[in-house]
């Protein structure tokens, strides 16, 4: 059974999460300005802590921020006022960046396959926290990361894309990290495009772009 993607608008708004740097939140934007992801904007950053340095460079870049601090409030509490956060910004979908808490099932079944998130490995190997220590320490000989949309299992969610690097002599976990972290900043821009398309079907847990027949 073939489930549609929900129906893009134009422009497709973003809501981004943050929790600290935001360089992801950063390669998206400087993306939509310099003409990659046309039919794209940031409608809001939001994030869960008010020490993310991400939030200056949203103030330097003009995007529209929020604060919706998490510590110490139940997860499906925060979940809530973030999901309305949201709904006031009028965003389409959501873009997790480096945030770093799991998403209730409240907040998924609010933007049903319009949850994407970034992950530093080639999924499903080495989901959760770091993945790039975790791919080293194996051995792996060839690493990357993950674009794929949320749903309520960590890192499991139907891929949208995947960018391979080869793992080198030279590196170490840390220049693993550095050089993935480049990939991701092309493969999300790549994602998002594929998203705004609305050119493509979740069949099961695939990605599928609709032109692709269908296995017998």
């Amino acid at each position: 059974m073939s489930t549609a993607s929900p129906v893009s608008r134009k422009p497709l708004r973003l809501g981004v999460l943050i929790s600290g740097r935001g360089s992801n939140m950063i390669a998206i934007a400087n993306s939509i300005r310099e003409g990659r992801l046309p039919g794209v904007e940031i409608a809001v950053v939001i994030s869960n802590t008010g020490s993310a340095c991400g939030l200056a460079v949203c103030q330097e870049l003009g995007l529209p921020t929020a604060v919706l601090v998490s510590k110490g409030r139940p997860r499906a509490e925060h979940d809530a006022d973030v999901v309305a956060c949201l709904r006031r910004h009028n965003v389409d979908l959501v873009v997790l960046a480096g945030y770093m808490r799991l998403l209730s099932p409240e907040f998924i079944a609010a933007y049903p396959n319009r949850i994407v998130n970034i992950h530093p490995s080639l999924l499903p190997s080495f989901p959760g926290l770091e993945a790039q220590q975790q791919a080293f320490d194996y051995g792996v000989k060839i690493a990357g990361c993950t674009v794929h949309f949320v749903d309520e299992h960590l890192d499991h969610g139907p891929i949208i894309l995947q960018r391979a690097i080869p793992v080198q002599e030279t590196d170490d976990a840390h220049s693993l990290a550095t050089r993935i972290l480049t990939e991701e900043h092309i493969a999300y821009t790549e994602a998002l495009a594929r998203v705004a398309s609305g050119d493509y079907e979740i069949r099961g847990r695939r990605y599928v772009r609709r032109d692709t027949p269908a296995a017998p």
